[in-house]
């Protein structure tokens, strides 16, 4: 009769159980970005913030901007534009044109970018003015990543682009924590199996 194989036994049950465990950490991302998400939605539906005193206070930037409406003073003037695959208020895809809001600035002022608009022209070039109060709606904001402030109202040449959409953030925690509980489920089947036809006598 041929020995159980103790190690690749071993081998195995750790793979299944590293499994296992990166699906119950996938169900505990669900509810954790289910939260997240609720609490998204009603950021549109808070006071509009000046981000004015706060970037005069210095320190870091507020954990609470994602979502909200803003105004911030911005002082580009003829700022070389940025093209990003973007819609319009419409849902037509296009480009979005991003402007940082103060150039040269220090701090997370200098994470401030607008979306000034929305073109179709994938060679769109022409210099962008924001000098004055530019308002709209920010969207996610990531540590020490850029604070896009989709503007209310484009620049001259452009289209308003659509705001910010909580539908755009992924949540795919449950289809991943299915796909690792039923990748265990398949290996610890398959090494049944093959312990089963192991056994059997030549």
């Amino acid at each position: 009769m041929k020995r159980f194989p103790i190690i690749p036994t071993v081998i195995v049950a750790a793979a299944v159980a590293v499994m296992i465990g990166l699906g119950v950490w996938q169900l505990q991302r669900a509810g954790w970005k289910e939260r997240m998400l609720a609490e998204l939605a009603a950021a549109p539906s808070k006071p509009p913030v000046d981000l004015d005193p706060l970037l005069i206070g210095g320190g870091d930037a507020p954990a609470d901007l994602a979502f909200r409406r803003a105004l911030v003073s911005c002082t580009a003037r003829d700022a070389a534009p940025s093209l990003r695959a973007g819609r319009k208020l419409d849902g037509q895809s296009g480009f979005s044109v991003f402007v940082p809001c103060r150039p040269g600035e220090t701090g997370w002022a200098s994470r401030i970018e607008v979306n000034a608009g929305w073109t179709r022209q994938a060679d769109y070039r022409t210099p962008v003015t924001l000098a004055g109060i530019t308002a709209g709606v920010i969207g996610t904001v990531e540590p020490d990543g850029p604070i896009i402030l989709t503007a209310a109202t484009p620049a001259p040449g452009l289209t308003a682009s659509a705001a910010p959409a909580i539908a755009d953030i992924p949540n795919n925690h449950l289809m991943y924590a299915f796909q690792w509980f039923f990748f265990a489920a398949t290996a610890a089947l398959i090494y049944v199996l093959a312990l089963r036809r192991r056994r059997r006598p030549a």
